[in-house]
């Protein structure tokens, strides 16, 4: 169990530095970037590109609910339209197509939103040709990473890496299809929720993570 985001960060800053800096074979990161996904993974991603030298931004990505259970993703949404549902649970839940088209274009309302007010000037960062490394502060279901490396690859991402204090293994194993590593402190038998593998797991502000970002180099 972790302290707290920021503990967790430093743990998974250590486990990254040592994968992507100190093994054999690895390609350079120095023209890599990290990015949070707002708002609980951005103060994990902070020790990670302080530990790596690298500059922090964000990925805008966001969960699509069952709408009687908030909690079970139906898919997710990412800042640049990418939209990438999980078909078994939009079977399981019964929600038909015009409910939805309306559960993805509510979602994809509040995406440009929330970028609007993480970036009110600046635009998205540059991918291309770049490795990215996307930073949550747990993975559950992993409709959200799915949905950030197709935002990734669409950006022309060269070479994409998750990482994670937590996850399910089952799911760990699963997202080696989307991304070129993943790297997980823990993988707990009985996975429950993020929020149970943390002390202090209280919600992350807006505010805060604009002082994260506006404080860290380009």
């Amino acid at each position: 169990m972790f302290r707290d985001r920021a503990d967790a960060g430093q743990q998974l800053a250590e486990m990254v530095v040592s994968r992507l800096v100190h093994s054999a074979g690895q390609p350079a990161v120095g023209a890599g970037i990290v990015l949070g996904l707002p708002r609980g993974g951005v103060p994990v991603a902070a020790p990670v590109a302080r530990a790596l030298g690298l500059p922090l931004d964000v990925l805008v990505v966001r969960k699509i609910g069952v709408p009687w259970q908030p909690e079970l993703a139906l898919g997710a949404v990412g800042e640049t339209g990418v939209v990438v549902l999980n078909d078994e649970v939009v079977s399981a839940g019964g929600v038909g197509p015009g409910e939805l088209e309306a559960l993805v274009r509510q979602v994809s309302q509040e995406v440009e939103d929330t970028v609007a007010r993480l970036r009110p000037a600046a635009g998205p960062p540059e991918l291309k040709g770049r490795m990215v490394i996307i930073v949550d502060d747990g993975v559950a279901t992993g409709a959200t990473a799915r949905a950030a490396a197709g935002v990734l690859r669409q950006g022309g991402a060269a070479r994409l890496v998750l990482a994670t204090p937590v996850a399910a293994l089952s799911i760990c194993e699963s997202l080696g299809s989307c991304f070129d590593e993943v790297i997980c402190l823990s993988t707990p038998v009985r996975f429950g929720s993020v929020g149970q593998h943390y002390r202090h797991f209280d919600q992350v502000s807006i505010l805060q993570v604009r002082r994260l970002l506006e404080g860290w180099p380009a």
